[in-house]
């Protein structure tokens, strides 16, 4: 996500915003939202929220297992008409970006 607080999420509704972050905190409490399911394809402990909102399709992917800390490492407004899958752009910046992760954290 970038690091410069919410500038990634200028056009997206606040309400969508609002159910990421409680989807979020359900998480860090130890629970698990109804709007998280696996990404697959990425490893043990990627998950993604689906977030609808106002006819629109949003989702955060966020990983668990580095350094004990839930790290959201994307969140994008899913424009794809094809069917529920994510984009493979988008899987392959989250790959990208969780590699990154890693060495960070090395």
């Amino acid at each position: 996500m970038d690091q410069g607080g919410t500038e990634g999420f200028r056009g997206v509704p606040q309400k969508a915003i609002d159910k990421g972050l409680d989807a979020l905190t359900v998480v860090a409490d130890g629970g698990m939202p109804d709007i998280a399911k696996p990404l697959s394809g990425l490893g043990a402990g990627v998950w993604e929220l689906a977030i609808k909102e106002r006819g629109d399709a949003y989702r955060v992917v966020y990983t668990l297992q580095l350094a004990d800390d839930i790290w959201v490492v994307h969140a994008f407004q899913k424009k794809s008409t094809k069917g529920i899958a994510t984009p493979r752009h988008q899987i392959d910046l989250v790959r990208e970006r969780i590699k990154r992760l890693k060495e960070m954290l090395g």
